[in-house]
């Protein structure tokens, strides 16, 4: 719209245009016809009318809260003084998330490809033109995934490395250039988005080559431009491919059962709360018949409709920020809101409010381990808060589960984990403030069905998913320790015993 146009009205029309409502000629007519009044009330409620003008009437309420929503963005955009063009080209650079590049399935065999020597190189960047180097890091994609790699990364001032079973490798001598760089990093962005990088010096978008997707971050560094391509899970596995054992997805999918309250799944980056996030909504896909919204940044898995109505939301290109969508999800009648990361205290407080109102709210949080989840949700709100929403974590909090990935010993990596479940113990607990109890409590509530990363390990041993040395390695506790040296002990016995014989 044009300069003259208030700051509310612009906000507001901005709003409309990204959700794909109402474009911005549309807008501008409106702003015409009504004789170019400044009040945004009069405005939205003119859009609101040319609207519900083409919707079923059962659907004039929802539309009505929705208007109202973007109303309120709208006003709190417009208290900055920023107009929006002023502020970013679009809703994606608000948050530095761009919308997901797609290219076809592209004709490559990787049968071929048994380990690095067999990619593609990258020390003739150089001489390739813009269209070879698009084909070029398209190849290099999807050999990767073929070679069980998670991680690609193209840095100037390094030579081109990969991160795989969570150690990186290098897989070429060639030193990247400064220049080289940045044409491999751009080599899959559009033109606006080469604009918006060299603005803005930080990008994050979603990739899709094919069936194929990829989450990419890329920054600016002090030998040149880097990039990181992330390789998303190419499909939704179960909670016991993923590796948690049977006994413990019981009590998981219980989880799964409550019609409100708050779960939380939580570890380190890369420890694949994403692909368990996965897991977790296809179980509530295929048994229950619910909304389902979910809060992205950026969509890495896609659901799909089934048993359940699935709104996936990406932070940047459908929504500003976690925190304006928990909001205005709120209004769209959810019964599960599915949030992927909970990082600030807006969106903390809403979500626990939410689990309260009668909604299962399920997200993730970086923490280390399952007892120290509740520290780091209550630590981000001020003290005099602090009392009143351990109450209300007490009531509504229904379990956390932390991981972590680790070395199985056979050469590959497993997934190990914490489950805390809010028996009436763990509620006066955090109603008490006395999280430093939690970990005892979950030790010896394992009937309940609780587990700590030492006793997961110690099943998976027992089960012959782990070595000990692999065990040993990452232990912590003394009774377990000893208790994994006795079943060794026992085995090889029987082991020397089966030979005599």
């Amino acid at each position: 719209m044009t300069p003259d146009v208030p700051l509310e009205i612009q906000w507001f029309a901005y709003a409309l245009a990204d959700n794909g409502l109402l474009s911005d000629d549309d807008a501008q007519a409106f702003w015409e016809a009504l004789d170019r009044t400044g009040d945004l009330g009069v405005f939205a409620q003119s859009v609101l009318d040319q609207l519900l003008a083409s919707v079923p009437e059962e659907e004039h309420e929802a539309w009505g809260e929705q208007i109202q929503s973007i109303v309120d963005f709208a006003c709190e955009q417009a208290a900055s003084g920023v107009a929006p063009g002023a502020a970013d080209q679009s809703v994606q650079n608000l948050s530095g998330q761009q919308e997901a590049v797609v290219y076809s399935q592209p004709d490559i065999d990787v049968s071929g490809i048994n380990g690095y020597e067999d990619l593609p190189s990258l020390s003739d960047t150089a001489y390739l033109s813009d269209e070879e180097l698009k084909e070029r890091m398209m190849l290099m994609l999807t050999c990767l995934r073929q070679l069980g790699c998670s991680d690609l990364h193209i840095s100037a001032g390094s030579p081109p490395f990969v991160r795989r079973l969570l150690q990186i490798e290098r897989i070429d001598s060639y030193v990247i250039t400064a220049e080289d760089a940045w044409r491999l990093n751009t080599a899959l962005l559009t033109e606006e988005q080469k604009t918006i990088f060299k603005e803005e010096q930080d990008m994050s978008l979603a990739l899709e080559i094919g069936y194929n997707r990829f989450r990419v971050c890329l920054m600016e560094q002090k030998d040149g431009m880097a990039g990181s391509y992330r390789l998303v899970p190419a499909e939704i596995k179960t909670l016991e491919e993923l590796g948690f054992l049977p006994k413990d997805v019981v009590h998981i999918k219980r989880l799964l059962d409550y019609h409100n309250g708050l779960v939380l799944v939580t570890g380190p980056i890369g420890a694949g709360k994403t692909t368990t996030l996965a897991s977790m909504i296809n179980i509530i896909n295929d048994k229950r018949q619910d909304h389902i919204i979910s809060v992205e940044d950026p969509i890495e898995i896609l659901q799909m409709s089934k048993n359940c109505q699935v709104s996936q939301r990406e932070v940047g290109k459908h929504t500003n920020s976690y925190r304006t969508a928990l909001k205005a999800s709120l209004r769209e009648d959810p019964d599960i809101i599915v949030i992927g990361e909970m990082h600030d205290l807006e969106t903390i407080e809403n979500a626990i409010t939410a689990s309260e109102t009668g909604h299962l709210v399920i997200g993730t949080l970086h923490t280390g381990n399952a007892a120290n989840t509740l520290n780091r949700l209550l630590d981000v709100f001020p003290p005099s808060q602090q009392p009143q929403i351990r109450a209300m974590t007490a009531g509504s909090m229904r379990g956390v589960i932390c991981q972590k990935l680790v070395a199985d010993g056979f050469g590959g990596l497993t997934l190990i984990y914490e489950l805390m479940l809010n028996t009436m113990a763990v509620s006066n607990i955090i109603s008490e403030g006395k999280t430093f109890r939690l970990q005892s409590t979950m030790a010896t509530s394992t009937k309940q069905g609780m587990c700590t990363f030492d006793q997961c390990m110690f099943d998976k041993y027992a089960a012959g998913l782990m070595t000990r040395e692999a065990v040993l390695a990452e232990m912590r506790d003394p009774t377990l320790i000893a208790q994994v040296n006795m079943l060794w002990a026992k085995n090889e016995a029987q082991k020397a015993k089966a030979q005599r014989k």
